[in-house]
């Protein structure tokens, strides 16, 4: 089991290198035992979480994220990729996470992990930041802003207290609908192909002039918004 497991750190985030012969048992046994050791060094940090050196399936990947928040006080925000535009675009959308969930933010901001589905709704009275995919059918309802740290192909409402500056940042955005405040919009398109992924460039959508206008996300930008 010895160096099946290297952690090393990069900005706002930490890669796993796997030893390629390693069983996934040994693993999930080596995270645990490193990451309790190191929960003091690492704190209660956001962190986006790289794995490389094995490919592992999806389930396998989610088995380590829970063996690491079970281990440790870390919050892993989100899984990158080993593609350097890829992983900005990702680190940038963790240190809006972190902006819009400080204190002086006057926001409770709940977390929710896992996938909407069709006919699922997800309702809060704060910020919502979700940890995964938004479906066709599928909707957000918050009093205040939205961020999907995954595809958004549902339905968001965003200001629904009417909180001024309320907006919808998605790591993929292609929404069936969207509602900020009292401003609407629908896409014309009306079926999603959930295996075809393009280029990942996050987005933000927000009001003005009076709608709904689509960017891409920057820091410059949410904090005119």
């Amino acid at each position: 089991m010895k160096d099946a497991v290297v952690i090393k750190s990069f900005p706002n985030g930490i890669t796993l290198l796997l030893k390629e012969d390693a069983t996934f048992d040994e693993i999930l046994q080596e995270v645990a035992f490193k990451f309790t050791e190191a929960k003091n060094f690492f704190g209660s940090a956001n962190m986006a979480l790289s794995i490389e050196g094995k490919s592992l399936t999806d389930s396998e990947e989610l088995q380590i994220v829970e063996v690491i928040r079970q281990s440790s006080n870390l919050n892993i925000i989100c899984l990158v990729e080993h593609d350097e535009e890829k992983d900005q675009n990702y680190i940038k959308a963790l240190q809006e996470v972190d902006k819009d969930n400080k204190p002086e933010s006057n926001s409770d901001g709940q977390f929710f992990k896992g996938n909407l589905k069709n006919k699922e709704v997800l309702e809060s009275e704060s910020s919502i930041v979700i940890l995964g995919d938004v479906h066709p059918g599928s909707s957000v309802i918050s009093g205040s802003s939205i961020i999907v740290l995954g595809s958004l192909y549902g339905s968001a409402y965003a200001g629904e207290n009417g909180r001024p500056g309320a907006y919808v940042v998605a790591l993929e955005m292609t929404p069936e609908k969207i509602k900020i405040g009292d401003f609407k919009y629908k896409d014309s398109i009306t079926k999603h192909k959930l295996g075809l992924r393009p280029k990942i460039q996050p987005k933000v959508a927000y009001v003005k002039n009076g709608r709904v206008v689509f960017d891409l996300l920057t820091k410059e930008l949410l904090d005119s918004i």
